[in-house]
């Protein structure tokens, strides 16, 4: 492929070998590096050892017409950017090829040497475009995956330091009450306060532990993400205001802690939004690997989204949840009927 130091590569395939002979030389004159194939087979033995920036191609080949090559290079190796050459009378075939994703068309008839270093440059500068666009896309995710990934650091930290520090000094506190109780069994209202101090220092220690639970939901253990689910469950129902039951049919690894982290967030989100929106009275959490593919799925019967939601647009919490998506690249959809509930549904491809 170009460089900014080489100049770009074109394949030129037309089997009128004189034709073939001048386009090559007017790219030449314009300083491409152009390469000539007089055959469909010609061209994918070429291309199957060289890299190529731009493919010219005439419509109709001997061996094969044009569109039938594209398609078989798009089955086969990843899509070579092309321009069409197409006779009179070939207009309707040109669009046809247009919808296979060919940058431009050139007509030959005697302006088709005039023509052809422009539309060749409006390609490359297409193909630069596209090039620079999803670079930028790629740039944009990485950047976005290790923002999230300090945050989740950032959030892993205060929750170990929650349960290790603070927690564990104030179950030593509780303990302290524990055995004060003891030497002031003398003194009954010494006892009562003590008594009181150690049932709030109790509900602190079961609070700390609770919001670090909430900083780190799942470890890095390949199971860490059903169990946590299972216990998102558990902690739902024991809340009392919607119940929540969990089904994984068959047991799911997911090795990378971050892809599960976001998984479980998704899943957070969801029966939130069921328990304060919806107001659901049941909701089912679903976990399960289908081929190469993980499927989470979280279904509530409550009121359904507002109409303005329903497409996953407008809300924080959904905008949170399709962001979430995004940063694992994972497909979310979000499904509602007023009355009939909601479901989420977050399908990832799994790391090989």
């Amino acid at each position: 492929m170009a460089t900014p130091e080489q100049p770009p590569h074109i394949l030129v395939v037309d089997d009128d070998e004189g034709l073939l002979i001048l386009m090559a030389e007017t790219l030449r004159g314009e300083g491409y590096e152009v390469a000539t194939a007089t055959s469909a087979r010609t061209a994918r033995t070429w291309l199957d050892g060289h890299a190529v920036d731009l493919m010219i191609l005439d419509l109709k080949l001997q061996d094969g017409d044009g569109p039938a090559l594209v398609a078989s290079l798009q089955r086969n190796r990843t899509a070579v950017p092309f321009v069409v050459v197409t006779g009179q009378g070939d207009e309707k075939i040109a669009v046809e090829v247009m919808k296979q994703g060919a940058l431009d068309y050139v007509m030959k008839d005697t302006g088709l040497l005039d023509l052809l270093p422009a539309v060749a440059k409006r390609a490359l500068s297409a193909v630069a475009q596209g090039k620079a666009l999803r670079d930028a896309q790629a740039e944009h995710r990485r950047l976005e995956r290790e923002i999230v990934a300090v945050s989740e650091r950032e959030r892993h930290s205060i929750g170990a330091d929650l349960h290790d520090n603070l927690g564990q000094q104030l179950t030593a506190l509780e303990l302290m009450c524990t055995l004060a109780k003891e030497d002031a069994a003398p003194h009954p209202e010494l006892a009562a306060r003590l008594n009181l101090m150690g049932r709030m220092l109790r509900e602190a220690v079961a609070q700390t532990r609770f919001l670090a639970r909430g900083l780190v939901p799942v470890g890095r253990e390949p199971d860490a993400l059903q169990i946590g689910l299972a216990e998102l469950a558990e902690r739902t129902n024991a809340l009392g205001r919607m119940r929540c039951r969990f089904e994984c049919p068959a047991p799911v690894n997911v090795a990378d802690p971050f892809l599960a982290g976001h998984l479980y967030r998704i899943t957070q989100e969801a029966l939130n939004n069921a328990v304060k929106h919806a107001r659901a009275k049941l909701a089912t959490i679903r976990l399960l690997q289908i081929g190469g593919n993980l499927k989470l799925e979280i279904e509530d019967d409550g009121a359904g989204l507002p109409k303005s939601r329903d497409s996953g647009r407008g809300g924080i919490g959904l905008g949170v949840m399709q962001h979430r998506a995004n940063a694992i690249g994972a497909l979310l959809a979000i499904n509602s009927r007023r009355g009939e509930g909601v479901c989420v549904r977050c399908t990832l491809a799994m790391p090989k």
